[in-house]
């Protein structure tokens, strides 16, 4: 989920060719609204986002029920942001640009 065009597809194509099947979101509003969400077993989510953030987005989906594992990606790092990240339930933080190896080492 990341709300930049470009940022997205290139996240979606790399996952697909590395196996993943890969739904694609805009924003928080439309990942919620999904029925398909919570059969996800990842969610990547940029931290901010034009409609709210992965953070809350994550506590919602946990609150619905959801338990696969999400990663946070961020272009803003924040001295705390990694923290709160782990705190909400994220697995971990990477920092945009983001580079394929450590994406694909984050997911196993």
């Amino acid at each position: 989920m990341d709300d930049d065009d470009a940022v997205r597809r290139s996240l979606q194509l790399l996952l697909h060719w590395h196996g993943y099947q890969v739904r694609a979101y805009a924003g928080a509003r439309a990942a919620c609204q999904s029925e398909n969400v919570e059969d996800a077993d990842w969610l990547i989510a940029d931290y901010r986002l034009h409609d709210g953030d992965g953070l809350g987005l994550l506590t919602t989906l946990l609150r619905r029920g959801w338990r696969g594992r999400a990663l946070l990606v961020t272009g803003n790092p924040e001295p705390d942001l990694a923290a709160r990240a782990i705190q909400a339930g994220f697995s971990g933080l990477i920092e945009k640009p983001l580079h394929r190896h450590e994406l694909l080492a984050a997911l196993v």
